[in-house]
């Protein structure tokens, strides 16, 4: 299998978990928050400063959570387009966050989210970018 067949497959499965986490009718994390607040007042008493709370483990979360799809994009369309990644992220995002707003009531859709989710995907697009001009240096002769 060539590696661009493999990330149109890596996307396809990507983008069915991902609506999977992004369209539950409840937040994911709802069953695990008490256990990631006990974590993190942990954390603090251990010395992590407060500020590194909830709403930065969310951020941090939805940006690592889109840093595959910018990847797969950029990867899929290739260098010379690799900009769609972030792109990709963006459109998606919004979609989801709109989704959100307007059939699942039990869910918060944010900016912020939007603005994590398209961070991460410019993250993978910008990794994959470099991988990829790195392979092709190393075949060129």
């Amino acid at each position: 299998m060539s590696p661009r067949r493999a990330a149109v497959w890596g996307l396809g499965a990507y983008i069915f978990v991902l609506g999977l986490i992004a369209l539950w009718p409840v937040p994911v994390d709802r069953d695990a928050s008490d256990f990631l607040m006990r974590s993190l007042r942990k954390l603090h008493r251990w010395g992590v400063p407060p500020w590194f709370d909830y709403g930065v483990v969310e951020f941090t979360s939805n940006v690592i959570l889109f840093v595959p799809l910018g990847a797969l994009v950029a990867r899929i369309l290739g260098q010379r387009l690799w900009w769609c990644g972030a792109a990709a992220g963006f459109v998606l995002s919004a979609l989801i966050e709109l989704s959100q707003l307007a059939f699942l009531p039990a869910r918060f859709p944010s900016v912020a989210d939007v603005a994590a989710n398209t961070f991460g995907a410019m993250v993978g697009a910008l990794l994959a970018l470099v991988f990829m001009a790195r392979h092709e240096h190393a075949m060129t002769p």
